[in-house]
């Protein structure tokens, strides 16, 4: 129900909700308070790997910085709308290749070379933060290496679109003057022209990989053929006028003219006529006259030749552990036992008489839990944001200095995506943050998941995670703008359950939409592995949604379909969230009255996105140089530690 859009790479940024909405909404404003101190002073410092921090080796740290920058220019430069997303628009008229096996090669390469150059730096001479750096740059080269490997690629690359998270859906946003891509100059507009040049050529790669999955039976299954039938008919048939494409023109900057504005204005009709819907109907044309008969009647990734080794990979990726499918699966039936118990507690003291099963019908289907209109739900997000915000400064030290919007999800998308989204901002192009809410199919909605929803999406859910590092100039834009999604979706829900200390989750249901949500990350560990090992069939997840938590059909249907073409991501909430909660715990046993949340807090987030395992390291580390209370007596008190 809750996903975000940071960073790009095909196993992270297709998947993602690249979206943006009409304007109009109100912004929820955060006060301002500058981050760059406060790193300086708590977290270059806090992360030593013991009693003193090892001497830093200024030509080691200058050769890590070069391999960074250099790798993430280089990066740019394979995959421009990477920098576009970040708000750099050095290569903002280029779309890029992103299936090719030229482009497959070129990340592979990449991503060795870069993993030599990093061997040849000695780790133990560098600063603590800098080794932080080193073991996230490791990862995430290794990972890029494993996900460029001739076995995975010949999966992912002939599965380039799909229903939830397909370049059709994310790049119409991008393009519709309303996203991240700017709008604001003559050059802005051409590059808006180029790039959808280069889109349509993707489309084209796309078939013909696509083609080639057939040939080797690495194919979609039929529902989402179907999806993606139904959502290219809409692209294929929109006047041009109608269509997202043609939205830069609906509001011109200022520093165009008349005569531009006429120009630019039929330039993109034209576009949009002549190359867009012509490549939409060849798109449609094959997945109806040649794709949909080879489509599968199976829906779990292990039916894929290679897949069941394939989605053991995603898990080590998505989760940035060792845990597999197995493990996961008995880790889900175990949190959801212990949710249900905690479920059946609030059933008790709202004094529902009938079983938890009969109870979940009820608030599922009660109009009193149902919004009153799109616009009163909106209006109770920011209602939640303004709690939020007055209790915010109890838990943490910092806040982002980016504001963030509450907008609904756009129409085109919301009949497939997620309750709820997150969108980074870009302070460089003067863009927010926007927290989405879906309003399709209203009568699905359940009021009592509202606060749990913004915790996770805003604040101080993905908005936090999120931009304090984006804001953060003194990190590596590998942990500003990219990362793994263990740390930013494990941080969403640590944030959930923060509602308590923050003063919210005081009516019961608001309660149970908290544990509704929990048990859904929980379910998904089952659910998930259950598809893409087991041989679950979708209705099967979907009726194991629906037996084990409130959410409505509605959700459920759109929560399985997502799983099913997106395989292992769904591990990474519980996993990253019980890896924060367990360092959490350490910390305060080892630290006892000496423990500050909002301290501890700032050294999970101070860093950016990082692997778990680098995380671990870094809070043990911390916790080793805290200044011990005078005169205390702290520690084992005789060798065994008993």
């Amino acid at each position: 129900m809750a996903e975000k859009s940071k960073g790009m790479g095909r196993d992270h940024a297709q998947k993602r909700q690249y979206s943006a909405a009409p304007s109009g909404c109100a912004s929820v404003p955060l006060p301002l308070r500058p981050l760059r101190a406060l790193i300086a002073a708590s977290c270059l410092a806090g992360v030593a790997t013991g009693g003193s921090a090892t001497p830093t080796d200024p030509p080691a740290a200058a050769q890590l910085h070069r391999l960074l920058d250099e790798s993430d220019e280089a990066m740019l430069e394979r995959n421009p709308l990477v920098g576009l997303y970040r708000g750099d628009l050095r290569h903002a008229g280029r779309y890029g290749d992103g299936l090719s096996d030229a482009y497959v090669a070129a990340e592979r390469h990449a991503a060795a070379r870069d993993l030599a150059r990093l061997q040849a730096i000695p780790r133990e001479r560098l600063s603590p933060i800098d080794r932080v750096a080193y073991d996230t740059f490791a990862w995430a080269r290794q990972e890029a290496l494993t996900q460029n490997s001739a076995a995975a690629a010949a999966i992912w690359t002939r599965l380039p679109l799909d229903h939830f998270g397909g370049a059709h859906l994310w790049f119409a946003t991008l393009s519709s003057g309303e996203g991240s891509a700017p709008y604001r100059s003559i050059a802005e507009y051409e590059d808006g022209l180029a790039r959808i040049e280069g889109f349509v050529s993707y489309l084209d790669r796309a078939v013909l990989r696509m083609r080639e999955g057939m040939a080797t039976g690495i194919v979609l299954p039929r529902f989402v053929v179907d999806h993606l039938v139904q959502q290219f008919d809409e692209y294929a048939t929109q006047a041009p006028a109608q269509s997202p494409y043609y939205g830069p023109t609906r509001r011109w900057p200022d520093a165009l003219g008349p005569a531009d504005r006429d120009r630019l204005g039929r330039a993109y009709a034209a576009c949009i006529e002549d190359r867009l819907r012509p490549a939409f109907r060849r798109m449609h044309a094959f997945l109806v006259d040649e794709y949909r008969a080879a489509a599968r009647a199976s829906d779990g990734w292990s039916a894929l030749p290679g897949g069941a080794t394939d989605y053991e990979r995603l898990i080590r990726a998505y989760t940035t552990t060792a845990i597999g499918a197995r493990e996961a699966h008995r880790l889900g039936l175990a949190e959801v036992a212990r949710i249900t118990a905690a479920m059946r507690a609030i059933k008790r003291r709202v004094g529902f008489r009938g079983t938890l099963a009969e109870f979940f019908v009820h608030v599922r289907t009660d109009p009193a839990f149902r919004p009153q209109s799109a616009e009163r739900y909106g209006d109770g997000f920011r209602a939640i944001g303004r709690r939020v915000d007055a209790a915010i400064d109890r838990l943490f030290e910092s806040r982002p200095t980016t504001p963030l919007e509450i907008r609904p999800v756009p129409d085109e998308q919301a009949p497939t995506a997620a309750g709820g989204s997150y969108q980074n901002g870009a302070p460089e192009a003067g863009r927010p943050a926007i927290f989405y809410f879906n309003t399709y199919d209203l009568q699905s909605r359940n009021v009592n998941g509202m606060e749990t929803l913004y915790l996770h999406e805003a604040v101080p859910g993905h908005h936090f995670e999120a931009m304090l590092a984006h804001e953060n100039a003194a990190l590596p834009k590998l942990q500003r703008y990219d990362g793994n999604s263990a740390y930013s979706e494990g941080w969403a829900l640590y944030a959930e359950g923060l509602g308590p200390e923050l003063g919210l989750f005081v009516d019961p249901y608001q309660l149970l939409g908290r544990y509704d949500d929990e048990i859904l990350r929980a379910m998904r560990l089952v659910v998930d592995t259950g598809l893409h090992v087991d041989g679950w069939s979708r209705e099967r997840a979907v009726a194991y949604l629906l037996e084990n938590s409130g959410i409505s059909r509605t959700d459920a249907v759109a929560e399985i379909e997502r799983y099913v073409v997106w395989p292992g991501q769904a591990l990474s909430y519980k996993v990253g969230e019980r890896t924060i909660q367990r360092l959490r715990q350490r910390a305060a046993r080892a630290l006892g009255p000496r423990f500050d949340l909002r301290a501890f807090h700032t050294q999970v987030l101070s860093t950016g996105n990082i692997p778990m395992a680098v995380l671990e390291a870094k809070i043990d580390a911390w916790i080793a140089i805290q200044p011990k209370k005078k005169g205390s007596r702290e520690g084992p008190r005789h060798p065994s530690g008993r």
